[in-house]
C-alpha cells in the first residue's frame, strides 16, 4: 500500500491498488488532520484498502467527517462500508443520500469548499492550509475528461481559474502524485483546454463534422484505450461553442449513456 506524504502539513495519502487508464496508478484517499480526522473520497471498496485507511483513521484520533469530490465509482464506493465501519460519522458532498449538502463557498470542518464542475456536476474541491484537495478536477499526471452538461467546459475553465486565485501550496489530487507547483499546473490545464479548443475550431473551419474527423485532427496524440474520455470531452468542447453561437451546422456529436459516466 503506497502512502503518499505531504510535508509540512498533517495529512498523509493511502493509493488504493485500482490501477487504470482513468485512475492512473490507483485512487488517493486524503486523511486531512486528527483528533477528529477527516477523510476525503474513500476510494473503492477494497478490504486492504480500507484496512490501511481504518488504522490511520484510528492512530489519528477517530473520524470527523468523510468528505467527497464526486460520486464517481473509483472514489465513492466504499462509502456505505466507512459508514459501517465508524458509525455515526457525518457524509458530506454535492449530492445524494448526505448529512451534509455541500455548496460552493461553504465551510465544513477546516475546508473551504470551491465548485469545480467539469469532470462531474457535483464536482468539489477542498481547501485547507494551503493545500487544496483536487479530486479529477486536475491529476497528478495528464489531464482529465470533461463530462457534457450544459456549461460544464465553461465552467471548468472558469473553476481552474478560480482555484488558482486561491494560490494553494500544493495540490492533492484524486489520482497520481502530489502536485508541488499548482499555479504552473492549473495555468497547463487552463492552455491545454483552450489549445484543444484553437483546434478544434481549426477542424471545423476545414470543414470536418464526424467524430472520427475531430478526433483524428484534435486529439490525435490521445491513446486509443482513452478514446471513450475523448469523445466525451469532444462533445463539452461542442457544447461550448454551441453556448457560444461559433459551432457550425451539422457537425456530429457523441451521445453516452448515462451509465457510463456514473461508473467513470
Amino acid at each position: 500500500m503506497v502512502r503518499r506524504e505531504l510535508p509540512g502539513h498533517d495529512v498523509v495519502g493511502i493509493r488504493a491498488d485500482n490501477p487504470g487508464p482513468f485512475s492512473l496508478d490507483g485512487t488517493n484517499t486524503w486523511i486531512v488532520g486528527r483528533e477528529p480526522t477527516f477523510v476525503i473520497d474513500p476510494g473503492p471498496n477494497l478490504r486492504e484498502h480500507l484496512d490501511t485507511v481504518s488504522e490511520e483513521i484510528d492512530e489519528r484520533g477517530g473520524l470527523g467527517g468523510i468528505l467527497l469530490t464526486h460520486d464517481h465509482i473509483d472514489h465513492a464506493e466504499s462509502v456505505p462500508e466507512m459508514l459501517m465501519r465508524f458509525s455515526p460519522t457525518p457524509l458530506a458532498a454535492a449530492r445524494g443520500a448526505v448529512t451534509e449538502l455541500l455548496r460552493d463557498g461553504d465551510r465544513y470542518g477546516p475546508f473551504e469548499v470551491l465548485a469545480l464542475p467539469g469532470h462531474a456536476p457535483d464536482h468539489l474541491v477542498f481547501i485547507a492550509d494551503g493545500v487544496a484537495f483536487a479530486g479529477d478536477a486536475v491529476l497528478g499526471e495528464g489531464s482529465v475528461f470533461v463530462a457534457p452538461d450544459p456549461g460544464a467546459l465553461r465552467g471548468y475553465l472558469e473553476g481552474l481559474d478560480r482555484l488558482r486565485g486561491r494560490a494553494p501550496a500544493v495540490l492533492a489530487p484524486g489520482h497520481g502524485p502530489v502536485v508541488t507547483d499548482p499555479q504552473a499546473k492549473l495555468t497547463q490545464y487552463i492552455d491545454h483546454r483552450l489549445a484543444r479548443e484553437t483546434a478544434l475550431l481549426a477542424a471545423l473551419e476545414a470543414g470536418e463534422r464526424t467524430i472520427d474527423q475531430l478526433v483524428a485532427s484534435v486529439w490525435a496524440d490521445a491513446p486509443a484505450m482513452l478514446r471513450p474520455a475523448v469523445e466525451l470531452t469532444l462533445a463539452a468542447h461542442l457544447d461550448k461553442l454551441d453556448e457560444e453561437g461559433r459551432l457550425p451546422a451539422a457537425v456530429e456529436r457523441p451521445q453516452w449513456p448515462v451509465s457510463w459516466l456514473d461508473h467513470a
